[in-house]
């Protein structure tokens, strides 16, 4: 799966992932390959990108997610730096 992580203010990640955890505003939820249609919002909380073995976490301050034809595309109010 495709996945793009964008703020107003840069892109943060755009790169190939196995799964990705978002912060949705009902909880949080994975998203795997072929996955349904959905758009949420989300959330101040953390992103989990797996990508085989290795695992990135990115802090983010809400926004949205929408996942179609194995792309997720995250519109993200920003990213809380470490």
């Amino acid at each position: 799966m495709r996945l793009t992580i964008i703020t107003p203010d840069k892109p943060v990640f755009d790169g190939d992932a196995t799964s990705v955890t978002v912060p949705g505003s009902g909880g949080a939820f994975e998203v795997l390959e072929n996955h349904a249609p959905i758009v949420s919002t989300l959330e101040d909380g953390k992103i989990i990108i797996r990508t085989g073995k290795s695992e990135e976490i990115i802090n983010i301050i809400g926004g949205v997610v929408e996942v179609i034809h194995n792309k997720i595309t995250v519109l993200a109010e920003g990213i809380k730096e470490k």
